[in-house]
């Protein structure tokens, strides 16, 4: 089976691409907002300079076959309204990691579910990967919320796991197999 990493990825309302140098324009208006980046392992940004080198960053994992981030656009007007994608791709254990922010103005209307929704497919289906995973703050409350939605498994408690603005942070470990997807399919 040949796995390849799409380079757009389409839903009802959503586009996502790979990501663009472009795109660091809106994206930093997202990433220097402290309330999108407060639970993000970065800083704020204070220069578009900084989004444009996190796009080249992300661009080169890509390459590299290490991680895959997209830019999320809305399909009927084309805004760019966040990002999403594998934080991490781990082949030989059969295992990604998931990872998505979205700007303010485009909370509560099912985007991150919908997006996430296409990303668990695309590591079950395209990638064949047996395990998907989601690190998340013990306080993202919204974070927490839609991933129980879609039936990921909270396995519990990392303690002083990651660093995160220059402090060691507890997180939540989220899982999902392909077993259990196909049991949802099923129902």
């Amino acid at each position: 089976m040949s796995k390849r990493i799409k380079n757009m990825v389409t839903t009802n309302r959503l586009i996502m691409k790979d990501m663009k140098e472009e795109d660091g324009e809106i994206l930093y208006k997202y990433w220097s907002d402290n309330e999108v980046t407060k639970y993000m392992n970065i800083t704020p940004f204070h220069k578009v300079e900084q989004a444009k080198e996190m796009i080249q960053f992300l661009t080169t994992l890509k390459e590299e076959g290490k991680a895959a981030r997209y830019s999320i656009f809305l399909k009927k007007s084309g805004e760019l309204i966040g990002t999403c994608g594998f934080n991490s791709i781990d082949n030989e254990n059969s295992r990604v990691e998931i990872g998505y922010d979205l700007g303010k103005n485009y909370w509560g209307h099912g985007y991150i579910r919908e997006a996430l929704t296409a990303l668990i497919q695309e590591a079950f289906f395209s990638l064949y990967m047996n395990r998907i995973e989601a690190k998340v703050e013990v306080e993202n409350k919204n974070s927490i919320k839609a991933l129980s939605k879609l039936a990921f498994t909270n396995e519990g408690r990392l303690r002083q796991y990651e660093r995160s603005k220059g402090e060691l942070i507890d997180v939540y470990m989220f899982s999902l197999l392909k077993e259990e997807f196909h049991k949802l399919e099923e129902s």
